[in-house]
């Protein structure tokens, strides 16, 4: 009798926070609450040069499995055969197979990376251990051309572009012509259809600039991308990821979930662990995603170049459509948690 009435009084207790819980909700968002929309994002990559841009689609995968964003399409500016498989394999994993790849074509950095090759060739008893699709990056669409139809596809004024490596695709993107998928030139379809671009690009401390990686390999992109793009840009600067580290005890430990995790080995093929890493990609990630919740400061807005020596240079300007990241300890310490907690999450299905 005892045993029955503490289960009876247990499932009153369930059924009262049930019902209690959507009205307390509703009395603290009001009567007026909406929805947010899941972000509609393109996320540029090149992937295999640094780990960081792996952990950053995981990251996007978990943000789409919380229903806060939406992955169009993804699209590759390293130009090697296994940038476009690995990121095939990484979408699969996360039960989204389906995500188109674009491939750069004529790229930067042809160079091989242990990181995307193993993975992508890897077998156990005769078949992949990453199930994927795309094979070569050679059997991929080329980007420009994927990123032109995506756009057309979608809403007035709704995606946000996330470039992460060289902003080689961004800038052909730009200066594309009219085609089949849209009679509008490239910067009036991205003036049409994006809202903004977040990108991890430049260096902006006070003092002691220095030329930075994603900047000077393809120098003439990053600055056609910074003098034209017509939307509000962020700039997430190296110093952002610099301050920001993944820690080398999540990877050992909260990612054991599965035998196999494209994440897991690939961070342990990109060097020995164990190894804490700059999560300069996954910022962009993050801002791109939650610009709202605080995570990061903003500079004035302004205008951003590349000077003569390929350093990002910044001026402000009230009518200025561009600014940088800006990043506190408390706010580091809490990004950090944050991309934690996302780039570990299983995948939803």
């Amino acid at each position: 009798m005892f045993l029955w009435l503490c289960r009876s009084l247990r499932v009153c207790a369930i059924v009262a926070a049930v019902l209690v819980v959507p009205v307390f909700q509703s009395a603290i968002l009001g009567e007026e609450a909406v929805p947010v929309k899941p972000v509609r994002l393109i996320f540029d990559t090149d992937m295999g040069n640094d780990i960081d841009d792996a952990l950053a689609l995981g990251v996007i995968h978990a943000l789409q499995s919380r229903g806060e964003c939406q992955l169009l399409a993804v699209t590759v500016s390293k130009d090697n055969e296994f940038a476009g498989p690995f990121c095939d394999l990484v979408n699969t994993f996360y039960g989204r197979g389906e995500i188109p790849i674009g491939v750069v074509r004529n790229g930067k950095t042809p160079e091989d990376s242990r990181y995307i090759q193993q993975p992508a060739k890897a077998e156990d008893g005769g078949q992949p251990r990453y199930p994927h699709k795309l094979k070569s990056g050679k059997d991929a669409p080329e980007a420009v051309g994927l990123l032109r139809q995506v756009l057309s596809q979608q809403p007035d004024g709704s995606v946000v572009m996330v470039v992460v490596g060289f902003s080689t695709n961004a800038s052909r993107l730009l200066d594309s012509p009219a085609d089949s998928h849209s009679p509008l030139k490239g910067r009036e379809l991205v003036a049409q259809k994006c809202r903004l671009l977040s990108m991890m690009a430049g260096h902006f401390p006070e003092q002691g600039r220095n030329k930075e990686y994603n900047v000077y390999i393809d120098a003439p992109a990053a600055s056609n991308v910074f003098a034209n793009w017509p939307t509000p840009l962020v700039a997430s600067g190296f110093e952002i990821g610099q301050a920001i580290k993944f820690p080398a005890i999540s990877i050992e430990r909260d990612f054991l979930y599965v035998k196999y995790h494209p994440l897991r080995e690939a961070y342990g093929l990109y060097q020995t662990m164990p190894y804490d890493r700059e999560t300069w990609d996954l910022t962009s990630v993050l801002y791109a995603v939650r610009p709202d919740r605080g995570y990061f400061g903003l500079s004035s807005p302004g205008k951003i170049h590349v000077d003569d020596k390929q350093i990002t240079q910044f001026t402000a300007d009230k009518a200025g459509q561009q600014r940088f990241l800006t990043v506190n300890p408390e706010q580091i310490a809490r990004v950090r948690e944050a991309l934690i907690q996302l780039a570990s999450q299983p995948p939803a299905h």
